[in-house]
C-alpha cells in the first residue's frame, strides 16, 4: 500500500498559477501510474492529467489540456500538477492517486487507481 499525500493548494485569482505536490510513501513510486483527479461540490469526481510509471508519457482531460502539466520525479517519490491560466471552474479539491496496474503505459480509468490522497483545495476567484 502506498500513502499519498497533496500540497499546494489555495486562494488564487484568475489567471494564476500552482504546483501541486504529491508525496509517495510505503511503496516504490516507480512502480506506479499517477494520476490527478479534482472533484468541485455537488459534481462528480473528474479526471485530470496522467503520467506513466516513467514519466515519459502524459495525458490530459479536454478541460485542463494545454493549460496543465503533469511531472513526477522517481527519485523524490513526489508527482506534480503545475496549474496555469486558473479560472474559476477550476475551483475543487485535487487528489493524487496512484496506480498498481501492470503497465508501463498510461492509466486513465478512475477505477484502476487504487490509493489515493486526502485532496488539496484550489479556489479560483474572479
Amino acid at each position: 500500500q502506498v500513502q499519498l499525500v497533496e500540497s499546494g493548494g489555495g486562494l488564487v485569482q484568475a489567471g494564476d498559477s500552482l504546483r501541486l505536490s504529491c508525496a509517495a510513501s510505503g511503496r516504490t513510486f516507480s512502480t506506479l501510474a499517477l494520476g490527478w483527479f479534482r472533484q468541485a461540490p455537488g459534481k462528480e469526481r473528474e479526471f485530470v492529467a496522467a503520467v506513466n510509471r516513467n514519466g515519459d508519457s502524459t495525458y490530459y482531460g479536454d478541460s485542463v489540456k494545454g493549460r496543465f502539466i503533469i511531472s513526477r520525479d522517481n527519485a523524490k517519490n513526489t508527482g506534480y500538477l503545475q496549474m496555469n491560466g486558473l479560472q474559476p471552474e477550476d475551483t475543487a479539491v485535487y487528489s493524487c492517486a496512484t496506480s498498481r496496474a501492470l503497465t508501463t503505459g498510461l492509466v486513465i480509468t478512475r477505477a484502476l487507481y487504487d490509493s489515493w490522497g486526502q485532496g488539496t483545495q484550489v479556489t479560483v476567484s474572479s
